[in-house]
C-alpha cells in the first residue's frame, strides 16, 4: 500500500512513521511537509497543503492519503491562517487527490469541534466549536461532507481525537505533567473535572488499524482514552509514578481567570507567549470528557492503558536520561 502523509514531520506524524515504518514490506511511505522531519527525512519531500501544484504532484501513485497539516495552537496570528490550512488545505487536498484518482483518505479533525463543557459527547453530537482552531476542524469535515455526497465510491475516515499527549511532546498536557512533577502546581477549581486524554502510542495505533480494516463508506470516530481521569486523580498519579510527595493548593475559578487575563495584557504589551492564558485557563478548569465507544467497537485494541502512556511520559520526560534534545512543540 502507497501511503502518503501530509504534514507528518510533528509530533503525531513522527510516531505514525515510525509504526508504519516498521512494516516496509506493507507499506510504502511518503511524507509531504513544510518542514522537514527530524527522524524521516528520507521519507520527507517538501510541499505545502495550500499550494496545488505541491499536492498535485505529491499524491501521484498513492492508494491512501493521512491528512495531519494543521494549524492549532491556541495563539495562531493572523488568524486566517487556521482556515488557510485546515479549511483551503482540505479542498486543495481532496481536488489532488481527484486529479491522481485517490479515493481513501484518514483526515485528523479534533473534539474541539464539540466546544467545551458538553456532556459526553459522541459523533452524532451537535457541533459548537468556541475557538478558530474549532471552527476551521468543522469546516473542514463540512467540505468533505459535501464531498461525499458526489464521491460515494471514497472512503473517508475521521478521527476527531481527544487532547494528544507523549513522550517528546511539548504541550499543555507537558506543561500539566511538568507543573505538577515540580511541585509549583496551582489547582484551580475543585479538581473533579474530568479531562479525557488520548496516548500517542494507541492514537497512531488505531489509524493504522483503520489503514488495514475500516476501507469503505465515511465513518467518524473520536479518539479517547479511557476511563478518563479527574485532575485530583491525575495529580495522585503523577506523585505514584515519580514516588514523591505533591502538594496541592485549590485556587477559586475566577481567582485563576483574572491571573489569566492579566497574562493576556502582558502578552499583548510585551508581544511575548505566556505559558498561562485566560483560554487555558478556561480549558484547564473545563470538563473534557467524551465519548470513544465508536471507536473501540471496531475491535481496535490499545496497546497502553491510559495509566501506562502517562508513565511512560513521566518516565521518559523526568526520570531517564534523554537521548537528545528534539522536542515537538503543539497544544
Amino acid at each position: 500500500m502507497n501511503i502518503t502523509l501530509i504534514g507528518a514531520s510533528g509530533f503525531v506524524g513522527t510516531r505514525l512513521l515510525d509504526l508504519l515504518n516498521q512494516d516496509k514490506e506493507k507499506y510504502t511511505l511518503k511524507n509531504i511537509d513544510i518542514a522537514q522531519s527530524h527522524f524521516f527525512p528520507t521519507l520527507t519531500q517538501k510541499g505545502d497543503v495550500r499550494k496545488q501544484e505541491d499536492m498535485d504532484t505529491g499524491l501521484k501513485n498513492t492508494d491512501l492519503v493521512i491528512l495531519l497539516a494543521a494549524q492549532h495552537r491556541d495563539d495562531v496570528t493572523p488568524i486566517s491562517l487556521y482556515y488557510d490550512t485546515n479549511v483551503e488545505g482540505m479542498k486543495v487536498t481532496l481536488n489532488a487527490m481527484e486529479k491522481n484518482n485517490v479515493k481513501r483518505l484518514i483526515f485528523f479533525s479534533s473534539v474541539a469541534v464539540y466546544g467545551l463543557n458538553k456532556d459526553n459527547p459522541n459523533e452524532n453530537f451537535s457541533p459548537d466549536p468556541f475557538n478558530h482552531y474549532g471552527k476551521s476542524k468543522w469546516q473542514a469535515e463540512q467540505v468533505l461532507q459535501e464531498w461525499y455526497k458526489t464521491h460515494k465510491d471514497w472512503n473517508i475516515n475521521i478521527i476527531r481525537p481527544t487532547v494528544i499527549f507523549g513522550e517528546r511532546n511539548r504541550g499543555n498536557v507537558y506543561n500539566l505533567l511538568n507543573q505538577i512533577s515540580s511541585g509549583k502546581f496551582l489547582m484551580v477549581g475543585n479538581g473533579n473535572n474530568k479531562k479525557s486524554m488520548a496516548y500517542v502510542g494507541n492514537v497512531v495505533g488505531f489509524v493504522k488499524y483503520m489503514t488495514d480494516n475500516v476501507k469503505e463508506d465515511y465513518n467518524v470516530f473520536n479518539y479517547i482514552d479511557k476511563p478518563d481521569c479527574n485532575m485530583n486523580d491525575l495529580v495522585a498519579h503523577v506523585s505514584k509514578v515519580l514516588n514523591k510527595h505533591i502538594p496541592t493548593i485549590h485556587f477559586p475559578y475566577w481567582l485563576g481567570m483574572l491571573g489569566g487575563y492579566c497574562f493576556d495584557i502582558m502578552a499583548k504589551i510585551t508581544g511575548k507567549k505566556f505559558a498561562v492564558s485566560s483560554v487555558r485557563v478556561k480549558k484547564f478548569c473545563s470538563t473534557t470528557e467524551y465519548d470513544s465507544s465508536k471507536a473501540m467497537a471496531t475491535g481496535f485494541l490499545p496497546p497502553y492503558t491510559l495509566k501506562e502512556g502517562i508513565a511512560r511520559t513521566l518516565e521518559f520526560e523526568f526520570v531517564h536520561p534523554k537521548p537528545d534534545d528534539i522536542q515537538f512543540v503543539s497544544e
